[in-house]
């Protein structure tokens, strides 16, 4: 019989598996090429896996709530004109011994890191995705993990305490302990073995009877982890200017009808700002980075990513690529796409992959300010407040005057392991100097 497997895609350089959240087809139901097989999540996005054939479902292989590794066959299609006959199926089970084991090999990792991804449910320690994924990919099962001792908050297992104990797995062997008058056999015993990790505190929470529990959804849980983890990973120091950016208000509203007339767009103040942050980061390199360990990556392309606010209440951060090298023609086309593919839940892996810097807009909902956490791997956030007239002494030719001026607070939380007061303090104060000289007379 001639048969197609349909595998689990990679849905971004840094995905490894996925879970099924719905199965729109049953075993022994006829497909046609294109025709919706399933859906899958990863912690980056959701998406509707096609099917690439045409034929009928002859198995489902993994049921909907099922993490899958990336490259594993999800379903096996009966392909077009085929037939599923008994006949076939003695030369099928003949392969050779070294593929069987070959298959054995390949079971055994994913048996691993289901143990190692359910130990978060049986432990009192927190495993991050980073951690999990690690120890699965090195063999460690789950009560090999829980004697790793964690060097993070509240005990918690690090990137760098994975690193530094595989690198020693193996290699040291136990010291026997000398056992003297003034030390009791039982002191000696004790002492050979590993003080546990402190554990993570939780919070006693008391709910009454006219309370409502609401769990939360998938993409809720993950952000929950996300900002729990920065916050833990990176020391957040906030830095605040405001900004004088009434060029820039009069010059959208001259131009925002003939501007939608000629490119089809509407301009919102987004591209704006996210030209000058995009040219701040070209003139602030240390600010466009990473930190791995103890080594710094200065990022070569300039990738801005924006929160959107989706209507389930979650958020998501689409990515610009190559913010700094399009106008605003470009820059307004790739936020309203983003923007509106995020609110469609239509976002691909591409979109929300490779970010460098990220702004979230607290104006949006007519706050005035705001200190965000830092979404990692980044080093630095922008927050951008909402636009207000004030007034203000105005220098002219003839002497200062009182005029009335939009202004907006720009504030960014940045990584105080690589980014010092200096560096973030000139950085945020050049965004805000950009937007301050932006030329009313721009042409569009």
């Amino acid at each position: 019989m001639s048969t197609f497997e349909i595998l689990m895609p990679k849905m971004g350089e840094s995905v490894e598996e996925a879970t099924i959240t719905k199965w729109f087809v049953s075993e022994g139901d006829t497909i046609q090429e294109d025709d919706v097989l399933l859906e899958i999540a990863t912690d980056k996005v959701d998406s509707e896996i096609p099917s690439p054939v045409a034929g009928t479902v002859k198995e489902i292989k993994y049921q909907v709530d099922d993490v899958v590794a990336v490259g594993l066959p999800v379903a096996v299609i009966l392909l077009e004109g085929a037939e599923d006959t008994e006949e076939e199926a003695p030369a099928a089970s003949a392969q050779p011994a070294a593929q069987a084991s070959e298959t054995t090999q390949v079971a055994a990792p994913v048996a691993e890191t289901a143990d190692v991804k359910s130990i978060n449910a049986d432990s009192d320690r927190f495993y991050s995705p980073l951690v999990r994924s690690m120890a699965s990919q090195e063999g460690i099962g789950a009560d090999e993990l829980e004697k790793i001792p964690g060097t993070g908050k509240d005990g918690r297992v690090t990137k760098a305490d994975m690193q530094n104990y595989i690198a020693s797995r193996g290699q040291q062997a136990p010291q026997p302990v000398a056992v003297t008058p003034a030390q009791p056999a039982t002191q000696a015993a004790a002492a050979s073995q590993p003080s546990p990790a402190p554990k993570e505190h939780k919070v006693n929470v008391s709910v009454s009877a006219n309370d409502e529990i609401v769990e939360m959804g998938r993409m809720r849980k993950l952000i929950a982890d996300h900002m729990v983890m920065s916050k833990q990973v990176s020391p957040h120091v906030t830095s605040v200017v405001e900004a004088d950016v009434t060029n820039m208000v009069l010059w959208r509203t001259k131009i925002k009808d003939a501007f939608q007339k000629k490119y089809g767009e509407k301009i919102t103040y987004m591209p704006i700002i996210t030209e000058a942050v995009a040219k701040a980061l070209r003139d602030f390199p240390g600010v466009n980075a990473s930190v791995d360990g103890d080594k710094i990556i200065l990022r070569k392309n300039v990738n801005v990513g924006m929160a959107v606010s989706l209507p389930s209440g979650d958020l998501i951060v689409p990515v610009i690529k190559n913010a700094d090298q399009k106008n605003l023609v470009g820059l307004t086309g790739d936020v309203n796409r983003l923007a509106n593919e995020a609110r469609a839940n239509k976002l691909s892996a591409d979109d929300i992959q490779g970010g460098t810097f990220t702004i979230t807009n607290f104006g949006s909902f007519k706050n005035i300010i705001g200190t965000p956490i830092i979404n990692q791997p980044q080093v630095a956030i922008l927050a951008t407040g909402s636009i207000e007239k004030k007034p203000a002494v105005i220098e002219t030719p003839t002497g200062d005057v009182i005029g009335i001026c939009h202004k907006m607070f720009l504030s960014l939380s940045y990584d105080h392991r690589i980014v010092d007061g200096a560096l973030g303090g000139a950085f945020l104060r050049r965004i805000g100097d950009y937007l301050e000289a932006f030329d009313i007379n721009t042409e569009i």
